[in-house]
């Protein structure tokens, strides 16, 4: 225990002192920000008092938030619960402690440096046609024993004046090594000075779930990985602030476990872009193989992974020419944001299983200043849709977070709607205060 306490100390320090380096280079002061929370919550049948330190630090690029809770009893005596700090049964040290680093932060996506340690909202590899959008916190903020610790890197060689390769990671829990992925691109023509053309990207991306059975129950940790790889061209047309336009076609295959040689395969081409600076859009067609799943690893990936493990196994997702359309806005630097996309089969749909229905996935931000002492998030996916046999409600998942602030004190009201990795459905709902204290 102890000497696992002193690498994860080194590392943690590394981390820091390699952020603070890099920090220097950047514009921007340091920020520093404390927060408390006090609460309670039931736990094997027992009610415990909860009280949260989280606090965060910003210096230039570099960013470090930690989550630091404590449950205690008062009766029949003081006691602090010790499964917050202490492994016990199947967990790990990495299990109990890497959950307590909110997130460790360098750059942002689409910087010729980027990393993230911590919680990832939205993982992306390359176009999104095989990891777009995974999310590794969808068991959060109501069960925060399953806060999980992921990794997603980027390098592009530009930072070291060689625009000719780049690359793209992601691990979703470096606690159990289960949802892996990378992208490796080329830029062959970045030697030319033709605009158009010097950013072209040829990538392969390699991801697979080494667990997919992870979240079941119980557990099976005997089965094999689910595995897709394949390969893109993206081009980058148009690059302004208030006009830009990239196009992308990809290839993809997912291999199943039926047997040697079984895969599905996927394809698309599409574009996407910014109209004006605000206004967000995309398009794609995509003629989709038996046995394939585009975009695998989506936001909801850890909710519905055994149901597409079991699609996957039973051999029956049926072949289509399908379609994809986004559009949404983002105004005030981000502060109020909304975005809908939708995909599904051209024609009517098959009936094999949820996955040949259109699906519907929809985020609204409203960020603090714009109402006062206002601020919300809220996210929608909707499976399953047009499906007269589904309840409207019974096939989603959604969720909404808002804050209410007077001062340092924020109030915060918290619902949310999901589907429990054993099959049925979960409501939760809740009140969350705390008080900043920087």
């Amino acid at each position: 225990m102890v000497k696992n306490m002193k690498v994860l100390a080194v590392v943690i320090l590394v981390l820091f002192s390699a952020g603070f380096a890099f920090a220097q280079e950047e514009e921007g002061g340091i920020d520093f920000g404390l927060s408390i929370g006090i609460g309670a919550e039931t736990y094997d049948g027992q009610m415990w008092q909860t009280i949260k330190l989280s606090p965060d630090i910003a210096i230039g690029k570099f960013g470090i938030g930690l989550e630091l809770t404590m449950n205690y009893q008062f009766e029949p005596t003081f006691t602090v619960r010790q499964d917050d700090w202490v492994p016990a049964g199947d967990d790990s040290f990495l299990d109990v402690y890497l959950p307590k680093f909110k997130y460790i932060r360098y750059g942002f996506k689409g910087d010729p440096l980027y990393a993230q340690f911590g919680s990832i909202e939205y993982a992306l590899l390359g176009n999104g046609f095989i990891m777009g959008g995974y999310d590794n916190t969808l068991f959060l903020p109501q069960d925060q024993d399953r806060r999980v610790f992921g990794l997603s890197f980027d390098l592009d060689g530009a930072l070291f004046n060689f625009p000719y390769v780049g690359i793209e990671t992601f691990v979703g829990n470096l606690a159990q090594f289960d949802v892996l992925g990378a992208r490796l691109y080329v830029r062959p023509l970045a030697f030319t000075e033709v605009p158009i053309i010097k950013g072209l990207q040829v990538g392969g991306t390699l991801a697979m779930d080494r667990k997919p059975q992870l979240y079941a129950d119980p557990p099976d940790d005997s089965i094999d990985p689910v595995v897709l790889y394949g390969a893109d061209l993206t081009l980058p047309i148009l690059t302004g602030a208030m006009l830009s336009l990239t196009t992308f076609a990809d290839i993809a295959f997912l291999q199943n476990t039926l047997g040697p040689g079984n895969q599905g395969k996927g394809e698309m081409v599409g574009f996407g872009g910014r109209l004006l600076g605000v206004i967000n859009y995309g398009a794609q067609i995509r003629v989709l193989g038996e046995d394939f799943i585009p975009t695998y690893f989506d936001t909801g990936y850890d909710l519905f992974r055994k149901d597409k493990y079991d699609a996957v196994q039973a051999g029956n997702i049926d072949s289509y020419l399908g379609w994809l359309g986004s559009l949404g806005f983002s105004f005030l630097d981000d502060a109020l944001v909304f975005n809908a996309t939708v995909d599904g089969p051209i024609g009517d749909p098959g009936a094999n299983n949820y996955l040949d229905w259109p699906h519907l996935y929809a985020v609204f931000i409203l960020g603090e200043g714009i109402i006062p002492n206002i601020s919300m998030e809220a996210q929608f996916d909707k499976r399953s849709l047009g499906d007269s046999s589904v309840d409207f409600f019974e096939d989603a998942v959604m969720g909404a977070r808002l804050n209410y602030s007077i001062g340092a004190a924020v109030l915060s009201f918290i619902y949310q709607l999901s589907k429990d990795p054993a099959g049925g459905w979960d409501t939760k709902s809740g009140i969350e205060s705390s008080i900043r204290l920087f």
